[in-house]
């Protein structure tokens, strides 16, 4: 499928300035970064358990920094790369890494097939790829939250999600071999819709669509907290559940 024929599900500018207000966040304002982290780590409790010992390693997306970290307190500098500045989407060096791994914006790229395929060929022979981004079945509090708001015209406001057989298939059709495609759940409470919202900046898990969705009306607002007031629990706060989609897939 050439460029031109790629649905434009996501705005790329937009995406990448989304990822970069997200790092402001949390340089500047003490902004959260508990998604990113709890997967970083989940990451190399894998890497551990399969004694991968990479030498020359590149880290997409560790928003806290803690998988560089730990490859170079072992000897090993590992390669960065920031969301929104890496272009996935198109040919990085070939055959250069002997491990990628890729935290979160996987889930914002149109052409995943062909992002995937373009990973695959960055790796080394044996190399090893790892992408971690919210599957299908994350964030249902907040899709009720939104259709409230809305009324009787919903709007896309959430970016859609694939599954673990669909992830599957992309990595079966990107080349990759023994594809091992696995999903958990992180859970996060939340006091208010307000604070919902802002730890998704602070994520950078923002709506980066291309088409616009109409600005949410004050009396949208109002249906939103209303609900939100209904979904707490007994200690006042709403639980909302993050489905971790992880994709592990080996270039022969």
């Amino acid at each position: 499928m050439t460029a031109s024929e790629v649905p434009q599900v996501f705005h790329r500018s937009r995406a990448a300035a989304k990822w970069a207000r997200a790092r402001a966040r949390q340089a500047l304002h003490g902004g959260t970064s508990y998604l990113s982290d709890a997967i970083a780590k989940d990451v190399l409790e894998r890497l551990e358990f399969m004694r991968c010992e990479p030498k020359t390693p590149l880290i997409v997306g560790d928003a806290g920094n803690l998988m560089p970290s730990a490859f170079n307190s072992q000897g090993v500098p590992a390669n960065v790369a920031l969301l929104g500045e890496l272009d996935e989407e198109q040919p990085g060096p070939p055959e250069k890494f002997d491990l990628i791994v890729h935290l979160l914006g996987l889930a914002m790229v149109n052409d995943l097939p062909g992002a995937l395929i373009h990973a695959r060929s960055s790796l080394t022979s044996g190399g090893l790829f790892i992408g971690v981004l919210p599957g299908a079945g994350s964030v249902p509090k907040l899709r009720q939250l939104a259709l409230a708001a809305d009324g009787d015209r919903p709007a896309a406001r959430i970016h859609p999600q694939i599954d673990i057989r669909a992830a599957t298939g992309l990595l079966e059709r990107a080349g990759f071999k023994r594809q091992v495609v696995d999903s958990y759940p992180i859970s996060v409470r939340f006091s208010s819709i307000e604070r919902m919202i802002s730890d998704l900046r602070d994520h950078g898990l923002a709506a980066s669509l291309t088409t616009d969705a109409p600005p949410l009306t004050k009396t949208g607002w109002s249906r939103a907290r209303e609900l939100f007031e209904t979904l707490r629990e007994d200690d006042g706060k709403v639980s909302e559940t993050f489905e971790i989609l992880v994709l592990t897939g080996w270039k022969n």
